[in-house]
């Protein structure tokens, strides 16, 4: 049985090798070859810059720079690296509810009580409040984290108003 079962997948095998060389040479260059060697002589003019080019750089740095911008790198007031991952891309930097001027997902928190945040980031956090988005960011937090949270988003005003003078 042992020689049958050899037997057939050396038929197999070479059946195979058979086709595949009729078929031209498939990873040996053939016909795909040729077009890739083609492709190395074709010119293009590398340093030739196209106002459409500049447009797409200058469209590629305001991208970044909003980016970098939600991310907590602006020149506002200095928060926390948890404040920046969790919170700054929805409800700003400096918890404005903005960022350069656009209106973000996130409601104002600057000027809010401590008592009053830590109560709001307690209740996303047990669902009594819905917002999936909150309570997703939440849900792995401990009760001190919220504190440290709701105590640094209530030092917000403080921080804009000695900015500010």
């Amino acid at each position: 049985m042992k020689n049958i079962i050899a037997i057939v997948s050396t038929v197999f095998i070479i059946g195979l090798m058979v086709y595949t060389f009729s078929n031209g040479r498939a990873f040996q260059g053939g016909e795909a070859g040729n077009i890739i060697e083609d492709m190395k002589y074709i010119d293009t003019p590398k340093t030739v810059e196209t106002v459409e080019t500049k447009e797409q750089k200058n469209e590629d740095e305001e991208k970044l720079k909003a980016l970098r911008d939600k991310a907590g790198n602006s020149g506002t007031f200095e928060v926390s690296n948890a404040y920046k991952s969790k919170c700054a891309s929805c409800h700003g930097v400096d918890g404005s509810g903005e960022q350069n001027g656009k209106k973000l997902m996130g409601p104002k928190l600057i000027g809010q009580e401590e008592a009053v945040l830590y109560k709001d980031l307690v209740d996303f956090k047990a669902g009594r409040k819905e917002n999936l988005i909150m309570k997703g960011l939440l849900i792995n937090l401990e009760d001190e984290d919220l504190k440290n949270f709701a105590k640094e988003i209530a030092g917000f005003k403080a921080k804009q108003e000695a900015l500010n003078q």
